[in-house]
């Protein structure tokens, strides 16, 4: 199976190219340029220095959400537009899972944590049983001191990830103590690689829909959605 895997959902944006088992190409960058500025010259230049001809893909990958909402919208953007293009299925892959499966293996929690402002976070809870990575708390939006709360009840050391790590961390520190354990560099943020490794297993499920069907999963209403909500509240 050859899968072209996107994720610009988070402060980083990753392109991989997977044929079966094996990763072919990996192009992730966290500089400050834009997605909209970075994806499609990446997922170019990946295909440019592999033997890959985008036409041989058999389906496009992609982070769903949640995440940036403008990150979010790039990424579905071009996962669509390649699959109606070369129609390929999409396979969508929660975010928060994606990030998780990064620490493929391990017997810890994990509880990838991005940041969503406002106090809030995305966040998961994740266990590996053997080669099977069980679901403890689906992907939500909720407030750090409830994510933390909830952690402390299974009293068992927690491996923590992703961009709303530094943010947080202190009160990480304050409420988890030696539980709190954090991921090193090179698997602290999003990987396409990850993403397009468990695509593979849905796809085997028959988990993936068509270009036409695929939408993003933002789980909160953006930014701008609220300060119009708000100020539509104040004017009444």
């Amino acid at each position: 199976m050859k899968l072209l895997v996107l994720d610009s959902s988070g402060l980083v944006a990753s392109v991989a190219l997977i044929e079966d088992d094996q990763l072919i190409a990996e192009y992730t960058t966290g500089n400050k340029l834009t997605h909209s500025q970075t994806l499609l010259p990446m997922l170019d230049e990946v295909i440019k220095r592999t033997s890959f001809e985008i036409e041989d893909i058999d389906a496009v990958a992609v982070a769903k959400g949640p995440g940036s909402f403008t990150g979010l919208r790039i990424g579905a953007a071009t996962a669509k537009g390649l699959g109606l293009a070369l129609d390929k299925p999409i396979i969508p892959v929660p975010t928060v899972d994606g990030l998780a499966y990064q620490l493929f293996g391990t017997s810890m929690i994990i509880c990838p944590m991005m940041d969503a402002r406002r106090k809030q976070v995305y966040t998961g809870f994740y266990r590996f049983e053997g080669s099977e990575m069980k679901v403890l708390k689906e992907q939500c939006a909720q407030s750090v001191e409830d994510t933390l709360i909830q952690l402390r009840e299974y009293n068992e050391p927690v491996v923590f990830l992703g961009d709303g790590v530094p943010v947080y961390k202190e009160e990480i520190l304050e409420k988890m103590g030696d539980l709190a354990i954090f991921a090193p560099a090179h698997a602290n943020r999003q990987r396409a690689a990850a993403v397009g490794t468990l695509a593979q297993v849905y796809f085997a499920q028959g988990i993936y829909e068509s270009a036409d069907e695929f939408v993003p999963e933002y789980l909160r209403k953006s930014q701008a959605e609220r300060e119009r909500e708000e100020r539509l509240h104040g004017q009444k």
